[in-house]
């Protein structure tokens, strides 16, 4: 599986490119979040969160996120689990993303630093949206989503490396694709990868009980749109578009429960 998921990587970023790909870069998403995880004796753990995302162009505009999650370990280098993530708008907009999810992770070291790879699938039903013939949802969609990470666990003052005060620096690239079974006519083109986020962070690790994690990502969606041509029938405009989002974020973790201060627990990253 580890070999599968390696080839992955290069040949999403092989789809995802384009020799006429045009380019738009939003401003700034700025995304705290405040998360609260509850460590079990058999190293399972419960995770609930909230944040927003505030986004710094004309508009204002941002969105709410609160999460429940639930991950087992069934050996130190595998788990898996399942989240309820649910999005709305702060701005003028109505509705919002309902996103249940199921994952596999598999995290093993390589040399000093831990590798890992996490496979989900993902449903988005959406919430609250009119239609022309009613609220309720109207375009629900499958996606999956493959993420590796590389990081590093640095003990400060001889501490324990799974409880104690720790520095862990860690980069992240994942790429999302919507999964159709089959395509109708009347369904809009899309490109093969339709979302990547490559995130770089600094977590600091001031105890058991408390940690907090500064991160920037660049994001990137994968668009198609519609073309506009001239008299003579030449491209002068649409096609394909990334569009990309960059986003500071702050994550702040508060845990508790009975498995906390368990030497060897692994305190997963708070990028869940």
């Amino acid at each position: 599986m580890r070999r599968l998921l390696l080839l992955a990587l290069p040949l999403a970023a092989a789809f995802s490119a384009h020799a006429q790909t045009r380019r738009a870069t939003d401003p700034l998403a700025v995304a705290p979040t405040a998360q609260g995880e509850v460590a079990l004796n058999n190293g399972d753990y419960v995770l609930l969160s909230l944040g927003t995302v505030r986004y710094t162009g004309e508009d204002q505009s941002g969105q709410g996120l609160a999460a429940v999650a639930y991950e087992h370990f069934w050996t130190p280098n595998w788990s898996w689990g399942g989240r309820v993530l649910a999005n709305w708008s702060t701005g003028a907009g109505r509705g919002g993303l309902l996103t249940p999810e199921v994952l596999l992770r598999h995290r093993s070291a390589v040399g000093p630093l831990t590798f890992g790879q996490r496979l989900s699938a993902e449903r988005r039903i959406e919430v609250g949206v009119v239609t022309s013939g009613g609220s309720g949802s109207s375009n629900d969609q499958n996606w999956g989503r493959l993420r590796f990470d590389l990081e590093k666990i640095i003990p400060l003052g001889g501490a324990d490396a799974a409880t104690g005060p720790a520095l862990r620096p860690r980069l992240a690239f994942e790429a999302a694709t919507h999964l159709r079974l089959q395509k109708a006519d009347t369904d809009p083109s899309e490109r093969f990868i339709q979302y990547t986020s490559l995130r770089a962070e600094a977590g600091v690790r001031t105890s058991a009980r408390f940690d907090f994690t500064p991160w920037f990502a660049y994001g990137t969606d994968y668009l198609v749109t519609l073309p506009q041509r001239d008299s003579k029938g030449n491209q002068t405009a649409g096609g394909n578009l990334n569009a990309v989002r960059p986003t500071l974020g702050l994550d702040v973790r508060f845990t508790f429960g009975p498995g906390r201060d368990k030497a060897g627990r692994q305190p997963l990253p708070t990028q869940h």
